[in-house]
Parts: structure tokens; sequence; C-alpha cells
């Protein structure tokens, strides 16, 4: 199975309730919630309170995916403002199998982000506690950018090495997924997408068209990127 979500820092914030209304009524699979507090990465994003906003308006899973310092300090509030899913960076965190075992006591999934240069075996310790392993495909904090193609190969070794460890994890992807890289990093074993402005919030069509649009990219078979050893 693979999850669309859309990826609400991209959202256009005056229109919010009519946004997640028209993705309501396409289906979106989850919503995904970047909160950066300036210090971890060089910008701001959502928070706890944007939370509480729209929980109220979906009953579709909550994926929140901390970029900041320390992110054990905002867990239970997280928790309490109604996420389904907390993500942290594993280059954030000084104890890592606290902070998701701390996620888990909520009854939520937990799940560790990586940056494009943080290798995957690192999480070796504390592999029965990740369900959700985040790949990033850019380098996180900002909308826009280009996707690392090296990261495909990434990918690949993490659908193999959870499948190795019998983890039952799932392999999420974020930035520029869009046309050209949702399906190749399908083939190589993501079944998480977080949609932004590649594939969701641009003008090229309505929110549920483009959902459509990248919904077929998501159902193509499986085929490695040309050039995939």
């Amino acid at each position: 199975m693979r999850l669309l979500g859309a990826s609400l820092m991209c959202a256009d914030l005056l229109n919010l309730g009519q946004q997640i209304a028209e993705l309501e009524a396409a289906n979106i699979d989850f919503y995904h919630i970047d909160i950066m507090d300036g210090q971890f990465v060089d910008n701001f994003a959502l928070s706890i309170d944007f939370i509480k906003t729209i929980k109220p308006l979906t009953t579709r899973p909550i994926d929140v995916h901390l970029m900041v310092g320390q992110p054990e300090r905002y867990i239970d509030a997280l928790a309490a403002a109604g996420a389904d899913m907390i993500t942290v960076h594993a280059e954030a965190v000084g104890h890592l199998h606290g902070v998701l075992t701390q996620i888990r006591r909520h009854g939520l999934k937990a799940g560790v982000a990586l940056n494009p240069a943080t290798q995957v075996r690192t999480l070796s310790y504390v592999i029965e506690l990740i369900d959700i392993l985040l790949i990033m495909t850019v380098e996180p904090g900002f909308a826009g950018q280009t996707f690392i193609d090296a990261m495909h190969r990434k990918i690949r070794f993490a659908r193999t090495w959870l499948k190795m460890k019998r983890s039952q994890a799932l392999i999420e992807v974020d930035g520029n997924i869009g046309p050209q890289t949702l399906a190749p990093c399908a083939a190589e074993g993501a079944s998480m997408f977080v949609l932004g402005t590649s594939a969701l919030f641009h003008h090229r069509g309505t929110l549920a068209e483009n959902l459509f649009e990248t919904r077929k990219h998501a159902e193509q078979p499986c085929e490695r990127p040309t050039g995939s050893p």
C-alpha cells in the first residue's frame, strides 16, 4: 500500500479549512505536519497549536515531523494535541531509545528521520522501536529543493536492512516528491510519500486533480530508476 500525505507547511494557511475539506473529499491518506524551532534547521514552521486547530477537521492520521532540538520536550504535548505519529531526527536526539519509548507509551507510532548524510545502519540499537523510517531526500528545513539522486540507493538499502532485521517499519520519503520522483522511490521500497509543492500544492490543477494525478504515479508498476545498480 502506498500512502500519500499532504505537507501542510506548503498549504495556503489563509484558506486552510477549505483546503483540508478538499483534501478530505479527495481521500488524502494522512497529513504531515513539520514543526521547526530555528535551531535544528534554519527555519520556523508549524506548531502544536496548529495540530489542535486541524484535529477537529479530519479523521485522517496526523504525522508530525519534529525538526527541533531536544524533541523529547514536545512529545507529551503533541500526544495531547492529537498527533498519531511522531518522527524525531536521529541527529537531534541524545537518547533516541528513550524518546521512541516515550512516543510509544502514548500509543502513537514512533518514527526516526535521517538526514541525507546519516546512515541507516546507525539505528540498529533501536530497530524494535521504529514504526516509520523517514528518509529525507533533500536537506531538511525548506521546501522547493532538488531531489538528491543518491537517496535512491539509501531507500533500497533501508528496505533490505529492515527486512534483514525483521522489522515491519514503513519507509517514508520527504523532499521534492512528485511525478518524476515518486514512482522510483516506490520501486526502491518507500510506501509513505510526503507531498508538497512538487505534487500537490501548485496551481496546475485543483488539490483534488493534483492528488488524483499523483496517485496515478503512485500506482504505477515498480521499476527502478535507469542506471540503478
